[in-house]
């Protein structure tokens, strides 16, 4: 009996990981400290919130559908913000508006793949874009990365074979969170060009690189969106997880075939997200760049800090945007010793072994820490609790 296509994949390991917390009690003096997730907690600001509220009482379109590639003011506004932000000059016409930079990720796949194809993508991985490839059929190929946490373009360009249709990246990256440097996205890009494939740029946290400046030249390349797609959120910058708005960036003709996925789905974008999206980019640089400095703090905070738990054993392996990846001392496997760390350290944190394949060792000895939700008091009680346990 053949194996539908969900089937083939894995749980969300968001989802897998809170269902260790049923029947869970926490003591008041050591409540849960959720490393888990790397989402934004908080509602937007105020003046995003009241600009949605203006729409639903008096804007008729945020309740009708609308082009499948999104509304015209935000792609062109997009357009316009990435122009600045990378030195380059994109048109709407490059630009289109999502339900989420998943849906992003998934329509892109769906405009350049058939059963049987294949996408080489760096392990560790974002765990929801080896989870759509398994349900879309494309093998997803492995390229383990070094100890700096990042891919090697001679391996990716080994792992290239008549069924490669594309290289995947995020940078800054999840699980591991290093930036990738401009020099080596060249390279992938030079790689994915130079074979005919695409080069899936997924910067999700751009708004959090440590980096000033572009953070590559890419989208400056006179002929990029024949090679490049960029992926990008609003759910990060804008705290607009709920409302799911992301974009993808490439050329017309591959938009045209993306946008036939997305009629097909959802549709249009949800239209108060794209409003709230519109307005956060007309009006909230200055308070983006002030959450931008607040996340660069926490990040210091974890290099500060990780020497209590650097005497343990524990060792960073990578840290920026919204992650700290780590390595543990103990013997026991990552899977084991994060069900531990609930019950007996009040804290919930992924094992590496979620982000790997399941034949990779390394996933046993390393977590990802996500600290978006989590201040500098939160970071040191974080540490003080990993230097006690012992599983």
């Amino acid at each position: 009996m053949s194996m539908s296509r969900t089937r083939s994949t894995f749980v969300s390991p968001i989802v897998e990981s809170f269902s260790w917390l049923d029947g869970v009690s926490f003591p008041p003096d050591r409540p849960l400290l959720n490393v888990s997730q790397a989402a934004p907690i908080d509602p937007p600001p105020k003046g995003l919130r009241q600009a949605m509220a203006r729409a639903v009482l008096h804007d008729a379109s945020a309740h009708l559908y609308g082009p499948v590639l999104g509304r015209d003011d935000l792609r062109a506004e997009l357009a316009a913000q990435i122009s600045d932000h990378y030195g380059a000059d994109i048109s709407s016409q490059q630009i289109g508006i999502t339900s989420g930079c998943n849906q992003a990720f998934a329509a892109t796949i769906a405009s350049l793949c058939v059963d049987g194809d294949e996408v080489i993508i760096p392990a560790p991985w974002y765990f929801n874009h080896k989870m759509w490839l398994d349900i879309s059929g494309v093998n997803a190929v492995a390229l383990a990365v070094g100890a700096d946490m990042l891919p090697d373009v001679d391996q990716a360009a080994a792992l290239i074979t008549p069924r490669s249709r594309a290289i995947a990246l995020v940078s800054p990256n999840n699980p591991c969170g290093v930036e990738y440097p401009a020099e080596l996205l060249r390279a992938f890009y030079d790689l994915a060009k130079s074979n005919g494939l695409a080069l899936i740029l997924d910067e999700t946290y751009r708004d959090f690189d440590s980096r000033s400046g572009p953070p590559h030249q890419l989208l400056q390349l006179a002929d990029w969106d024949q090679t490049l797609i960029h992926l990008y959120s609003f759910s990060k910058a804008y705290r607009l997880t709920g409302h799911r708005v992301g974009a993808v960036a490439t050329s017309p003709a591959q938009l045209f075939e993306i946008a036939k996925f997305l009629d097909t789905v959802t549709i249009c974008p949800n239209q108060l997200g794209q409003i709230g999206a519109l307005w956060g980019l007309q009006n909230l640089s200055d308070w983006v760049a002030g959450e931008r400095d607040e996340i660069l703090d926490r990040r210091a905070a974890i290099q500060d800090g990780f020497a209590i738990i650097a005497e343990q054993g524990w060792k960073l392996l990578g840290c920026g945007a919204y992650f700290a990846y780590v390595e543990h001392p103990f013997p026991q496997p990552a899977d084991e010793i994060a069900r531990k760390l609930v019950t007996d350290a009040s804290i919930l944190m992924l094992p590496g072994s979620m982000f790997m394949p399941k034949d990779d060792p390394a996933g046993a000895r390393q977590f990802r820490i996500a600290f978006a939700n989590v201040d500098r008091g939160g970071i040191t009680e974080l540490f003080h609790r990993l230097a006690a346990f012992q599983p």
